[in-house]
């Protein structure tokens, strides 16, 4: 019979568990209210997280978030994301601008935090964003170099993919024309090595 697991233990466990939901929903309502802010993340490092990315990546983003935070409270909401587009040309709709948060909004505060901003561009780089996102266009013509597909630059990555479905020749072309790019700097670190132990043996015989 039920009265086997102590009536009073199950009760103490569901009044518990609603009390903590209570306190859930109230602290939600009040993060609504704008009465309190949402709990960050113990200790959020970019770094150790979006390994993928260099220090310079990181740092070029932080400086992207940083002008575009005008209220500087460490969130970009709605307007300053409608006031980032329109600089970087490509102004969106307000129904568009809540679907761009919407995609990283891992807390749902309805604002973007640094990590969500970082995870745009992990999202870009991926290929996880669809073609007509407004996240993917944000991350095309911050001109942050995101590639992780193996080409320079990000702006170069997403434009060579474009002109692929327009031309698969021209495509192909740049992608030769940038492995040899690699080939000749290769060559030229090659002969500089070269050059340097050739220096080196003068100097110490």
């Amino acid at each position: 019979s039920p009265e086997r697991d102590g009536p009073a233990e199950r009760d103490s466990l569901t009044a518990s568990a609603g009390a903590e939901l209570s306190a859930k929903l109230c602290r939600r309502q009040d993060i609504n209210e704008g009465a309190a802010q949402p709990r960050r993340a113990a200790v959020f490092n970019p770094y150790t997280e979006f390994k993928e990315f260099s220090r310079r990546q990181i740092k070029d983003m932080e400086r992207m978030f940083r002008l575009y935070d005008s209220g500087r409270d460490g969130y970009i909401d709605l307007m300053e994301l409608k006031l980032m587009m329109e600089k970087l040309g490509a102004p969106q709709t307000h129904l568009g601008l809540k679907n761009m948060i919407k995609e990283v909004d891992e807390d749902f505060d309805g604002k973007l935090s640094f990590r969500e901003f970082l995870l745009i561009f992990h999202k870009a780089a991926a290929g996880e964003l669809e073609e007509d996102s407004g996240l993917l266009t944000l991350a095309k013509l911050s001109e942050i170099d995101v590639s992780i597909e193996g080409v320079k630059g990000a702006k170069n990555f997403f434009e060579a993919k474009a002109q692929a479905l327009s031309s698969a020749s021209k495509f192909e072309a740049e992608i030769r024309a940038e492995q040899d790019e690699r080939k000749r700097e290769e060559e030229e670190r090659k002969h500089r090595r070269a050059a340097f132990r050739e220096l080196k043996s003068a100097f110490t015989q």
